[in-house]
């Protein structure tokens, strides 16, 4: 007994040096969505930053699938020695293990979340023809047309869509979905006036609201944004549970030492508050957090809670 005591203590002391001089050598992140993506943006800036923060190379490996669960299950199987990471998210650790079939990972169970990017609110906005200057104004008119207003999103399951149907039970107004294979045929059939209103992300149709095109009515952000300090928030309109964003964050597998999530917890939160990268999130609508790893831990739990009934009953499935 004597000798197994003296083996494990010396086996963590073995993983807690090894700890300490990480990373000795390139670490690879995994953004398990197409390359041009927020998950790929974010993944990219973050990588760059810590490359020059921990002076080893960070590199970012698209791993695209199934709506993130290719890259995160290669990951999820991956050693736990801060080697191989994950750009994980809402859609990958929230959204997909609450669709038809589950995902072949559990969220909580074998990942270790180390940090949260951020990510952009959702806005929704209606075409300028609608008489709705206010959401206040849209849901008295669609409670007049129960089941005639249509609002499109950029798919089933997305942040867009939950949102969407988040609101229309909390408002008690019933408005019919029109779901879209990516936001830009959404927002552009939206100008067309081929639909009333659109659930997407902020940055999606940015332009197109500047631009006139579309009204916004709310975002999904807890306070107004400094970019777009004319569109209010659904929290401030008397919808205060609606505070979502499409959030990114960094995952590693389970069992990823302590030494080494404190560590890139702490340089994760150091470059998202740098100048240059602070400005670059800005004007898509991002604001870095400050949570440290325990209380990330504890967020991924509640986003699980809050969305996973909204998930089941959206009527989402699988692509």
């Amino acid at each position: 007994m004597k000798r197994l005591v003296m083996a494990l203590a010396a086996l963590a002391a073995s993983f807690a040096l090894r700890a300490q001089e990480w990373p000795a050598r390139p670490v690879k992140i995994v953004a398990p969505f197409s390359p041009g993506g927020s998950a790929d943006t974010l993944g990219r800036i973050v990588a760059q930053k810590l490359s020059e923060q921990l002076k080893e190379s960070f590199v970012v490996e698209n791993r695209a699938g199934a709506g993130g669960v290719v890259g995160s299950e290669f990951v999820a199987k991956s050693a736990p020695d801060g080697y191989t990471l994950v750009v994980s998210g809402i859609a990958s650790h929230v959204i997909a293990p609450h669709l038809p079939g589950g995902t072949p990972y559990e969220p909580m169970k074998d990942f270790t979340h180390i940090a949260l990017l951020g990510g952009p609110p959702a806005v929704f906005a209606v075409k300028p023809a609608l008489p709705a200057k206010t959401l206040k104004d849209f849901v008295a008119l669609a409670k007049e047309k129960p089941g005639k207003l249509t609002y499109g999103s950029p798919g089933p399951g997305t942040q867009g869509q939950l949102v969407a149907e988040f609101f229309k039970r909390l408002a008690g107004i019933d408005i019919v979905h029109v779901p879209y294979k990516g936001a830009s045929q959404a927002v552009a059939d939206l100008m067309g006036g081929q639909i009333d209103a659109v659930s997407t992300t902020l940055s999606t149709a940015a332009g197109q609201i500047r631009g006139g095109k579309a009204r916004a009515l709310a975002l999904s952000s807890a306070q107004r944004l400094p970019d777009y300090k004319d569109i209010p928030t659904f929290a401030e309109q008397g919808y205060p549970d609606l505070v979502a964003i499409v959030w990114f964050s960094l995952s590693g597998p389970a069992g990823l030492p302590t030494e080494i999530v404190s560590k890139l917890n702490a340089e994760v939160r150091r470059a998202l508050e740098t100048s240059d990268v602070r400005d670059k999130l800005r004007h898509e609508g991002i604001t870095p957090n400050r949570l440290d790893a325990k209380e990330f831990n504890a967020f991924v739990a509640d986003e699980i809670r809050r969305w996973g009934p909204i998930v089941r009953t959206s009527g989402a499935k699988k692509d």
